[in-house]
């Protein structure tokens, strides 16, 4: 039994399809998770010790794929209860543990972003990210469990409606509307392509000498500038590429009127500089580097044409 917990998100979603079509009896763990032809379904608050455990019981892996409110309060809160509650469920399953992860907690990096770059956080959000993600290296580094860290870049693909060129580029371009870049439209930013990440998971999971260590799930090299990316976009769409920049100024006043916004403003340090996500040691071991861009743009760019 695979357990997903924080089941309905993009990579989630991306996850459970796979697992279906290979047969693969698995569990759709969230709040209120959606049914899904064969796959069990529990509702379970994880920041609650005893619905964890009980949401993991029986499991013999686990995929923690939790998406909290963009809020670093509500993650200050949540997240090392989430943490904390999911390891020791995973303990009493005897589950191996596979934290789906972003790359907050390596901060302003000045080159490419290795499994091996330091912990240097400089936002709150990131801060939190560094925590959680050191109690789980710790526990496996004292034999507690077997666990991975799997890390991904931003992401995008179809129907990966929160993922940033999504909101920023494809909605509006299909709209027949201009589109929009955080920041630079001029520096280089990786992009993981979400049907990569889901298929990551799957391989890592099933090696059995992935475990215990920190990867880089599969993002192309040679990442598009803001410009490019939305070049490409517009060409699979059929229109023109238009777009304008949303520079630091606008993004401070939007977020007096959008709480989601302002929580994103320090995360800004993202986008103004080269944003290069470094998979070498996944493309390596899996033979697999990434879905070019040209391919998953063109195909994101087809399911925005469908809806």
């Amino acid at each position: 039994m695979i357990a997903i917990l924080g089941a309905g998100g993009a990579i989630g979603d991306e996850l459970a399809r796979l697992l279906a079509a290979a047969k693969q009896p698995f569990r759709l763990v969230g709040r209120s998770p959606k049914q899904l032809p064969g796959a069990e379904t529990v509702a379970a608050d994880l920041t609650d010790r005893d619905q964890a455990i009980q949401a993991v019981a029986g499991s013999s892996i686990v995929h923690l794929l939790v998406g909290l409110k963009y809020d670093h309060k509500v993650w200050a809160e949540a997240w090392p209860r989430i943490m904390s509650n999911t390891v020791e469920a995973c303990k009493r399953a005897g589950a191996k543990l596979v934290f789906f992860d972003n790359v907050y907690m390596y901060g302003k990096v000045a080159g490419p972003m290795t499994e091996e770059t330091p912990f240097n956080p400089c936002s709150r959000k990131g801060e939190i990210r560094a925590r959680i993600a050191t109690a789980l290296i710790d526990e496996w580094k004292a034999g507690a469990l077997s666990g991975m860290i799997a890390r991904s870049a931003d992401f995008y693909g179809p129907g990966t409606m929160n993922g940033v060129p999504n909101m920023l580029v494809f909605k509006p371009l299909s709209s027949g509307k201009k589109a929009s870049w955080l920041v630079n439209d001029a520096v280089p930013h990786s992009f993981t392509y979400t049907p990569d990440a889901a298929r990551a998971l799957t391989q890592l999971a099933a090696s059995p000498t992935a475990w215990n260590q920190t990867w880089h799930l599969p993002t192309a090299p040679d990442p598009l500038t803001g410009k490019e990316f939305v070049a490409l976009a517009a060409k699979a769409l059929g229109v023109t590429p238009k777009h304008g920049v949303l520079g630091r100024p606008l993004i401070r006043i939007g977020g007096w009127f959008n709480p989601m916004v302002a929580e994103s403003y320090e995360m800004l340090y993202q986008s103004d500089s080269p944003y290069l996500f470094d998979s070498g040691k996944f493309a390596s071991a899996f033979d697999f580097p990434g879905t070019p861009y040209a391919e998953g743009i063109a195909a994101t760019a087809a399911s925005f044409q469908k809806i």
